[in-house]
């Protein structure tokens, strides 16, 4: 059994995806970020970064004790190489999938991420931010369609590749995207939306947080707990 604490974010829908299509056996333990619950000390003692999701896998390969982790690219990685799925064996396969899965952590996730803050969520629009990040997400969406050109998949098989890149692309009209800019990317986000996995691992989001996908305005004290954080 998987214990799964999640929130109804992009990286949060990385790991109910992979674990529909892989149909692991787990239970999502509900961590409410809007409320600060990211910060209680049993979530940190899993995730000392405060930050979602985490898993614990009380039946780790090999045995032994149950294991946890977090920041969504490694438990992409561990569960891949836990179940042998999603992940190609063959050193050169493995590696086209793990550098892209990087490229998107690294990459497509943080500057969308930003590009999220300054278009929805500051508290004043500041031109320069926007235009930045809004590029940014425009040059990353042409690097995958680029990549997309000869292939259905980002590594050719369907892998966390791009079970990571997709949940980024789902709120391509807040980044101020277009998909008929990037029809080969179009195709491959239009193909992973119709999965079966998929719709499932969206329908958990709204299981577990009902005004998930209804933008709702931020309270200053929501404002604070998400982006009010210091080292303090």
């Amino acid at each position: 059994m998987i214990d799964l604490h999640y929130w109804t974010t992009p990286n949060g829908h990385k790991i109910t995806m992979f674990l529909e299509e892989t149909g692991l056996a787990y239970r999502i333990i509900p961590v409410n970020i809007n409320t600060g619950a990211q910060f209680d000390p049993k979530f940190l003692a899993l995730s000392p970064n405060n930050r979602i999701p985490a898993i614990i896998d009380h039946d780790p390969k090999g045995g032994g004790a149950s294991l946890s982790v977090f920041e969504s690219g490694a438990i992409l990685l561990y569960l891949a190489e836990k179940t042998g799925q999603l992940l190609p064996s063959d050193l050169r396969g493995r590696y086209e999938v793990i550098q892209w899965l990087f490229w998107q952590m690294a990459g497509l996730g943080p500057m969308a991420g930003q590009n999220h803050h300054f278009t929805r969520y500051a508290p004043e629009p500041i031109p320069y931010a926007i235009e930045r990040y809004v590029k940014e997400t425009n040059r990353l969406y042409g690097v995958l369609n680029k990549r997309l050109t000869d292939r259905t998949f980002i590594g050719g098989e369907y892998s966390i590749a791009d079970i990571a890149a997709y949940p980024w692309i789902v709120p391509y009209e807040t980044q101020r995207q277009k998909l008929e800019d990037f029809p080969h990317l179009k195709r491959w986000f239009e193909a992973i939306r119709d999965r079966p996995a998929t719709r499932r691992a969206y329908e958990k989001a709204k299981s577990v947080n009902p005004a998930f996908g209804s933008p709702a305005p931020l309270t200053e004290e929501t404002r604070r707990v998400l982006f009010g954080q210091t080292a303090r």
